[in-house]
């Protein structure tokens, strides 16, 4: 019965690793919109 262990355990490390990189990608994109923004444009929405 340790193999059945063995494979959720894997399978746990797997959607582990899928939820962090799709979490990372967002904040990565997130990040670089908010760098491309001009200040003269964020500007001008405040308005």
């Amino acid at each position: 019965m340790a193999g059945i262990r063995d494979v959720g355990r894997l399978f746990k490390f797997i959607a582990t690793g899928i939820i962090a990189i799709a979490v990372g990608a967002f904040m990565i994109r997130g990040t670089m919109h908010m760098w491309d923004r001009p200040d003269d444009d964020s500007d001008a929405d405040g308005d």
